[in-house]
C-alpha cells in the first residue's frame, strides 16, 4: 500500500471534482500548461495523493498536473459491479479524462503499478490523444507470483467481507512487520479513510486485473510505435521484478530510469527525482 510524503497540498494545487462524459473524477490539480499538461493515474489500493509530492516540483518545471482517483477509488464515485472496473472500462475512463481536460498542448500520461496497465489498456485503445507514455513500477501483465497469492488472498477476502470493510482493514494491518517504522496518528487514519472509502468491486475487479492480465507489450508496440515511452521503477520493487521492466524498456524502446533509494512507490519515496526525471522525458518528448 503505498503512502503519500504527506497529506498538504501546494498552496497554488486545488482538489475539485472533473467532469467527465464517463462521471465525475476527485483529481488534485497543479500548475499551469506552459510545457503541457500531465495525467497522473495511481495503483492498487491507492489515491491521487499518492503523487502529492510531485505537483509542486512538475508544476514548477512548466506543468499543469492532474492526478485523478479512478472510478470507485477513494474519492471518486462507482457502482458495486465488478464489471464497472475491467481494464476496458477503466481505459474508457482515461480517455474521458484526457478529453474533459482539454489540454491545448502536449498531453502526457503516466501510470503507477496498476495504474500502468489501466494507462496502457488506453494507449493501446486510442494513443492519439498523448504525446507520451510513462510506465511507474508496472510491468508487462501480471504480477510476480508472491503477489499473485496474496492479491488472491485480498480478493477472496473481500468477496467473502467486502461489506464490512473495517474488519478487513485491521486484518490486513495485523500483517504488518512488527519492525516497521509506525505511521503517524495523521497518516493512519487517512489510509484507513482511503480503504474504507474505495469500493469493495473496484478492488475485486482491479485486484483479477493484477492477477490474470496478459502481456500486451506487443499490442503497445503494434498500435503507438512512434509514441515516446518511459519506464522508471525503484532499485528493488516487490510486486513486479525489476529485470521485468528492463525487459519491458527494451521491447518497448523506451527510456528508462531507475530513482535511487526507491521500491515500489518512486513518486511518493522520492517524489523530487521522479518529477525531475519525468520532467527531462516530458521535454525531450516535445522537440
Amino acid at each position: 500500500m503505498s503512502k503519500p510524503p504527506r497529506l498538504t497540498l501546494p498552496s497554488d494545487a486545488r482538489a475539485y471534482l472533473l467532469a467527465t462524459a464517463r462521471g465525475e473524477f476527485a483529481v488534485h490539480e497543479a500548475g499551469a500548461p506552459v510545457r503541457g499538461t500531465a495525467l497522473l493515474v495511481p495503483g492498487y489500493t491507492g489515491s491521487k495523493e499518492d503523487f502529492i509530492g510531485m505537483l509542486e516540483p512538475l508544476a514548477a518545471a512548466g506543468y499543469r498536473v492532474v492526478a485523478v482517483d479512478g472510478r470507485g477509488q477513494y474519492e471518486s464515485p462507482g457502482p458495486r459491479e465488478e464489471s464497472a472496473y475491467t481494464l476496458e472500462e477503466l481505459a474508457r475512463d482515461v480517455l474521458a479524462q484526457a478529453d474533459a481536460l482539454g489540454a491545448a498542448g502536449p498531453l502526457h500520461l503516466l501510470g503507477h503499478s496498476l495504474g500502468g496497465l489501466v494507462v496502457r489498456a488506453a494507449v493501446v485503445r486510442d494513443p492519439a490523444p498523448f504525446a507520451s507514455l510513462a510506465l511507474l513500477s508496472t510491468g508487462p501483465g501480471a504480477v510476480c507470483e508472491d503477489q499473485r497469492g496474496r492479491t488472491k488472498l485480498l480478493v477472496a477476502a473481500l468477496e467473502a467481507m467486502g461489506d464490512d470493510m473495517p474488519a478487513i482493514w485491521a486484518a490486513m494491518r495485523a500483517q504488518d512487520p512488527r519492525d516497521a517504522v509506525p505511521d503517524s496518528p495523521e497518516m493512519l487514519e487517512f489510509l484507513r479513510g482511503r480503504w474504507l472509502a474505495t469500493v469493495p468491486e473496484q478492488l475485486i475487479g482491479t485486484g483479477r486485473a493484477l492477477i490474470s492480465e496478459p502481456d500486451r507489450i506487443e499490442d503497445l508496440v503494434r498500435v503507438a510505435p512512434e509514441l515516446p515511452k518511459l519506464v522508471l521503477s525503484g532499485v528493488s520493487d516487490p510486486v513486479w521484478p525489476v529485470s521485468a521492466m528492463d525487459d519491458m524498456a527494451r521491447r518497448l524502446g523506451a527510456g528508462r530510469v531507475v530513482i535511487p533509494g526507491t521500491e515500489h512507490s518512486p513518486n511518493a519515496e522520492e517524489p523530487a527525482a521522479t518529477a525531475a526525471a519525468l520532467a527531462a522525458f516530458w521535454g525531450a518528448s516535445a522537440r
